[in-house]
């Protein structure tokens, strides 16, 4: 069983020293460019991204690095280790200026998540995990283990959704599944802390929407704290394609209710992915 002491350090390291330059541009008035429809980028997310993806090069000089505001790989199928960074998880967030969005950062080794760290700068508060070994959190100077492995309350799931680009087919979800609690949050690395938390049992996009970059930390965080991360149909996330995005959505979930969830969503998959 792999430690991954050092690749945990680094990324955390990293994912704090890009907090600060985003915590510097964020007190400050700043500019909004648009990559494409709706899908905005300021100086914050490329300075953060520079920093990471230079500190993981010099670090790891044979790995290979994906992060979002970078060229992506040329190569039809990538092996060995691979980084995934979003260097601002929750851009929207940010120029809103309501303190939800993150740094993630998230290795992979052979197509499979295998450690992750997402930060959120604006409460010093990092959560780190281990696929399938452990996860916690680190808030001010204190650590304490994360674990997500039973819902909140039975009878009642709890969802964490999108603030800024809600699916409009999870109120068909919610209606199938009795959900009655739903608490809006910016950032997938920050709804995921969430559930790895307690706060919540499930997050979901049905849409082929969230990229390799939005998964990977992500899930290493859930899979540590013994929840369960797929896709739609229960199936392993893909890493190390020249397509980074979920084609068949996420689905992040506390374990005792994933089977629950997938079995709601089977009636609702042909029109998720229509």
């Amino acid at each position: 069983m792999t430690s991954w002491t050092q690749e945990i350090e680094i990324a955390s390291s990293l994912a704090r020293k890009a907090g600060e330059i985003i915590m510097n541009i964020y007190k400050q008035d700043f500019s909004v460019s648009y990559k494409g429809t709706n899908d905005p980028v300021t100086e914050a997310d490329q300075l953060a991204n520079a920093l990471i993806v230079k500190g993981l090069a010099d670090y790891f000089p044979q790995d290979v690095i994906i992060a979002e505001e970078s060229p992506l790989p040329t190569e039809s199928q990538l092996t060995g280790r691979i980084w995934y960074v979003d260097p601002l998880d929750g851009t929207k967030e940010f120029i809103a200026r309501n303190g939800e969005f993150s740094i993630m950062i998230g290795l992979t080794l052979n197509g499979q998540s295998q450690l992750g760290v997402v930060y959120r700068p604006t409460e010093d508060q990092l959560f780190a995990g281990i696929t399938d070994q452990k996860a916690w959190m680190e808030h001010q100077g204190a650590s304490h283990a994360l674990k997500a492995t039973q819902v909140k309350n039975p009878t009642a799931l709890a969802l964490v959704a999108s603030r800024s680009h809600r699916s409009p087919r999870l109120s068909e979800v919610k209606h199938t599944l009795n959900i009655q609690e739903e608490h809006p949050m910016g950032s997938v690395g920050l709804k995921i802390g969430f559930i790895a938390n307690g706060g919540a049992d499930l997050y979901m996009e049905p849409g082929p929407y969230t990229k390799s970059w939005d998964a990977c930390a992500p899930e290493a965080i859930l899979r540590g704290a013994g929840g369960c991360f797929t896709d739609i149909h229960g199936n392993p996330i893909q890493y190390g394609t020249n397509d980074v995005r979920n084609l068949h959505g996420v689905l992040a979930t506390t374990q005792d209710c994933h089977e629950r969830v997938l079995q709601a969503l089977t009636g609702l998959c042909v029109s998720c992915e229509g």
